[in-house]
This record gives structure tokens, C-alpha cells and sequence, in this order.
């Protein structure tokens, strides 16, 4: 079976604090009519830190489209082998037995996608297949596990290489006021992940069952519109109350593997922010710390979008793991609003 292995992480070296992000705002926006509700909600996240890839001064200022997706481009070449690198190293594989690369990201574009670039510089085989995903948002990195179980599920030697390369900070909008996107500001960080699974061999979780499930008529729930200034964020203010309709799709999901939602040993959570894990742990019934690898990504990190699921899964590594045949849930929420959701058991 499919097993994915330890993730491997990475964080640019510029740091904003929550308290840098709430004089900034204050700075910034001391007319705003909505000011004193975007602090509270902006203290709300208890984002305490967050990693840009360029210092606040250059983020803060916008030098158009073209010249943010330069950055976005030339950051991701910089940053990206390196955690593949540590990441193919604790699967105990090479670039040459990698099958396929499944690279999600949706704060920058390219094309060809950096998978071309990734093949050619880190000497992957020429036959590698390339998977990019841009347009699932935060959802992805739950998206890009299911992928890679379903590829090796159809091929039972593979081996599947996930890459989620996020900096959000390079969608920020200074033009951009309302009270959704002024949150944003103060809860997306950036970071860069990867994960390989082996269709045989390996520790980590094997992957048993996967899912996805799209809660009806909320696709502009959580979007980008775009505009020649880039990508504006736009988040609906019910999308925090997604988890009732969406803890059922979870539930469901376990049942059909014959497993208990709520009796799971461990929880792989896209931290989206703090309501959306405290309405989960309401609704499927689990304890807070069930989700504590979520929160502390959510605390150190802020929301690195589709690198959540990935760095929260690190989290479970560093912790130990969990006993052998462990059962779990790993899921990813996010534009649609989509659901994709895999369990799975702890392997050594």
C-alpha cells in the first residue's frame, strides 16, 4: 500500500509578529470605519508569528503583477530543491525513482509549471509525470496526497513526489480594504513543503481510503478574483461555519472503512484558522488536542495554505509518530468549498 513519508519544511527568514501586523494595520488604516472589528479578528487567529519570503518593507509595496510573479518565481527555484532534497532523503529514494511530481500552489503561476524546471535541474527522469494544481487553494495540499495515493494505488511500484510551494505574501493587495482581506493580511504566511509516497516500503501513514467532498453553492465562498494588480483574496464571512456541513462528509468517510470519526489516533487538520478547528472538534467530537499539530502550525506559521496538511503531518513525526497501526485522518479544506480527505495507518 501507498505510505506517505516524513514531510520536509521550510519558511522564509523574514518574520512579522502578531504585534508588527497589529500596529500596521493601525498605521495603515486608522480611518478604516471597520478598523477596531479587523484588530479583534486579526488577535482572533492567535497567529503569533508569521515567515514572508521578502523583508515587510518591499511586501507592503506593489510593483504590479508581472514583477510579483517574478519574485514568486525566482523564490520558488531557490527554496524548492532543498526540502525535495530532504524530503526524497527520509523516504530513502533518488530523483531517478521518483514517477510522478504533484506540484500544487496557488499565490504565483508559471508555465511550464516548475515541475519542467524541477525535472531538468535536479535530474528526475525524463518520463516523470507532472501533476500541477493551482486552483484548489488551501484544499490542495489534501488534494495532492489523494492524487499521489491514487496514482500509486493504479501503480503499485511507484513512487509520487508532493511539492506545495505557498507565499502568500506576495498576494498582498495594500488597495484591498475590506474587512476579509485586511483578516488575510494578518493570518497567511508562506512556506515550502514536500512529501514523497512510496507505493512500497517506507514509514509514515499508509494510505487506506480517500475522499472528496464540495459543500453545495459556496464557490464564491472563498475565491480570487483576478485583476491586473494580481490575485485579490476574497473570503465569504460564513465560511468559518463550514465545518457543520462538512464534519458529516468525514464522518461518512471513516464509516465506510468501518472506523469511528471521533476514535481516530491521530488528526492531520488544514488549519484554515482557530473556528475552524474548534467547529471540527465540536462536530466530530474529538478533544482540542486532538488537533494540536494543526494549531501549532497555525501559531508559529500563520495559514501557509496548501503546505498546512504537510507541515502539520511533520508535526506527528517529530512528536514520534503515533503506535504502529495507528488510524487517522488527514483532510484539506478550501475553495468550492472542497473537502479532500484520506485516512490512513501509522506504518514503521
Amino acid at each position: 500500500m501507498a505510505t506517505i513519508c516524513r514531510p520536509a519544511v521550510s519558511v522564509p527568514e523574514h518574520v512579522i509578529t502578531m504585534q508588527q501586523t497589529l500596529d500596521l494595520a493601525r498605521e495603515l488604516h486608522s480611518e478604516h470605519a471597520q478598523l477596531d472589528l479587523a484588530l479583534r479578528l486579526i488577535e482572533n487567529t492567535g497567529v503569533e508569528e508569521r515567515h514572508i519570503v521578502q523583508p515587510i518593507e518591499e511586501t507592503l509595496r506593489h510593483p504590479g503583477f508581472e514583477s510579483r510573479n517574478a519574485v514568486y518565481e525566482a523564490e520558488a527555484k531557490r527554496r524548492v530543491p532543498e526540502v525535495i532534497t530532504r524530503a526524497l532523503t527520509d523516504a530513502e529514494l533518488r530523483t531517478q525513482d521518483i514517477d510522478v511530481i504533484i506540484y500544487v500552489s496557488c499565490t504565483g503561476f508559471m508555465m511550464p509549471s516548475l515541475t519542467a524546471w524541477l525535472i531538468n535541474r535536479m535530474e528526475f527522469r525524463s518520463d516523470t509525470r507532472q501533476i500541477p494544481i493551482a486552483q484548489l487553494g488551501c484544499a490542495a495540499g489534501g488534494a495532492a496526497v489523494n492524487r499521489a495515493h491514487d496514482f500509486c494505488t493504479a501503480y503499485p511500484e511507484a513512487n509520487a513526489l508532493i511539492v506545495s510551494c505557498e507565499f502568500c505574501s506576495l498576494c498582498y493587495q495594500p488597495d484591498d480594504l475590506g474587512v476579509g482581506n485586511l483578516l488575510s493580511n494578518g493570518l497567511f504566511g508562506d512556506g515550502v513543503a514536500a512529501a514523497v509516497v512510496r507505493g512500497t516500503g517506507g514509514s509514515g501513514i499508509t494510505l487506506e481510503r480517500n475522499a472528496s467532498y464540495l459543500v453545495p453553492d459556496t464557490e464564491d465562498w472563498i475565491a480570487y478574483q483576478v485583476r491586473s494588480t494580481g490575485f485579490h483574496f476574497q473570503l465569504d464571512k460564513r465560511v468559518p461555519g463550514t465545518m457543520e456541513p462538512l464534519a458529516p462528509a468525514l464522518k461518512q468517510l471513516a464509516g465506510l472503512h468501518g472506523w469511528d470519526a471521533a476514535q481516530l489516533d491521530f488528526y492531520i487538520i488544514h488549519a484554515g484558522g482557530p473556528r475552524i478547528l474548534d467547529d471540527l472538534s465540536k462536530f466530530l467530537g474529538v478533544t482540542p488536542e486532538a488537533f494540536r499539530f494543526s494549531r501549532a502550525t497555525l501559531t508559529e506559521y500563520g495559514n501557509i495554505a496548501s503546505a498546512v496538511v504537510l507541515d502539520a503531518l511533520r508535526r506527528l513525526f517529530e512528536e514520534g509518530g503515533a503506535h504502529d497501526s495507528a488510524t487517522g485522518l488527514l483532510a484539506g479544506f478550501g475553495p468550492g468549498i472542497t473537502a479532500e480527505m484520506s485516512l490512513g495507518r501509522w506504518s514503521r
